[in-house]
């Protein structure tokens, strides 16, 4: 879960998995490499592999279930992702 108004201190990314993400309550953004998107309860955002991807809350806080396959050693953080 993400406080109100926070974001994530970095994005991450991977090779091979896909995930799905639930919004399962609050609102927010999602940031997909250059794209930033509006979520809100019960979205569910599908991100294919190597799209770099990130959080911030909105104003009543954010939480999100993350859906996908396991791979070792399939991920890479991204620090510094969101830009202002």
């Amino acid at each position: 879960m993400l406080r109100p108004g926070r974001r994530q201190p970095f994005g991450h990314r991977h090779d091979e998995a896909e995930e799905v993400y639930v919004v399962v309550s609050g609102s927010g953004r999602m940031r997909l490499d250059d794209d930033v998107i509006e979520i809100g309860e019960l979205d569910a955002i599908r991100v294919e592999p190597r799209v770099v991807r990130a959080f911030e809350a909105g104003e009543d806080g954010l939480a999100v279930i993350a859906f996908g396959a396991h791979h070792d050693k399939d991920g890479e953080v991204i620090n510094g992702f969101w830009k202002d």
